[in-house]
């Protein structure tokens, strides 16, 4: 994958304000044989998403990523390849606005069980899925195609 790649993205046609920026993780690793992906549910929003968050002051996206992966999941991970990006519009307190997610392919660094983070406000439930999983019960269109995309590429990758 190159660095300007772009995954489908949930796009709508309203104009937006501003846009807020985040970035994220689609972070695999292979669990029984099988390629797995890292997940969490988030109850404010009763989804199940890949982890991701807004950018703090001075920070890039891939510090970002890789410090909201840890955050919302306890797993330390690290890049190995832009993932592309998605857009989609949500409303703020001061209007409405597009969210642009900046995502990056990574891999644990540690063998940190998800599932032993204490549920918060934010992520109640963090775990590896298996990707056939993921590609039909992700929430968000536009994380599944990004998904897709990124094992697609692991898959091109591994067969060089």
């Amino acid at each position: 994958m190159t660095s300007d790649a772009t995954a489908p993205s949930d796009r709508h046609a309203a104009t937006a304000d501003r846009v807020v920026v985040a970035a994220g993780g689609v972070v695999l690793r292979t669990l029984d044989d099988a390629p797995h992906v890292l997940v969490v549910h988030r109850p404010r929003y009763d989804d199940w998403s890949l982890p991701k968050g807004h950018l703090d002051a001075g920070e890039g996206p891939q510090e970002a990523a890789v410090r909201e992966v840890e955050e919302e999941t306890g797993v330390r991970a690290r890049i190995v390849a832009p993932a592309g990006t998605t857009e989609h519009p949500v409303t703020l307190a001061e209007g409405s606005a597009t969210k642009r997610v900046h995502w990056f392919v990574m891999h644990p660094s540690d063998t940190t069980d998800p599932s032993a983070r204490p549920a918060d406000e934010e992520v109640d439930v963090a775990a590896w899925w298996p990707v056939v999983r993921a590609l039909t019960d992700l929430t968000h269109a536009g994380e599944r195609a990004l998904l897709r995309l990124a094992t697609d590429a692991a898959s091109d990758d591994a067969g060089r």
